[in-house]
């Protein structure tokens, strides 16, 4: 019997977003996001936002600022992609944007019912947890549809797998 005659849902795929930087709490999360998706037959994917740049006096030096964030973007998601279906077992799902971080993480998760868990790394040292997880779990709260899991980042690979 197909499950169009039994009359349940088809399933659908749980997708872990993690917000890809250069910390060591993002590596974390990463991993941890990609441990939870083998494990639950869902997928990872990956979030990259362009901040703009500053340097507005001439026109072509802006853009090519522009320019060089997106391409060091680009070779950053590729990295990590390549963690990604290492760790998990598939190409995860890529997103790259330009603008706010928060804000265009928002509209993502607005934009792709497909979205099922953000996944964030705290950061551990004296500073907080950072900017992102501070504004989501406090003005930003009621914005966010998904449930968000923090991942402190200080974890050894160990202790991800171990809970993960």
């Amino acid at each position: 019997m197909t499950e169009e005659l039994s009359g349940t849902a088809p399933k659908q795929v749980r997708v872990f977003l993690v917000v890809v930087d250069n910390t060591a709490e993002m590596r974390v999360a990463l991993r941890f996001a990609c441990r939870r998706a083998r494990h639950t037959g869902g997928r990872v994917a990956l979030l990259h936002v362009v901040e703009p740049t500053e340097f507005r006096h001439f026109m072509g030096v802006g853009e090519l600022m522009r320019e060089e964030a997106r391409t060091e973007a680009e070779i950053l998601m590729q990295k990590h992609a390549a963690v990604v279906q290492e760790l998990s077992g598939y190409v995860p799902i890529v997103y790259l944007r330009e603008g706010n971080r928060r804000d265009e993480l928002l509209k993502l998760i607005a934009e792709e019912p497909s979205i099922s868990i953000l996944v964030l790394g705290a950061n551990t040292e004296a500073g907080g947890p950072g900017p992102l997880i501070s504004a989501l779990t406090g003005k930003f709260l009621s914005k966010l549809s998904v449930p968000l899991t923090i991942v402190p980042g200080n974890l050894a690979d160990e202790s991800v797998d171990a809970i993960s």
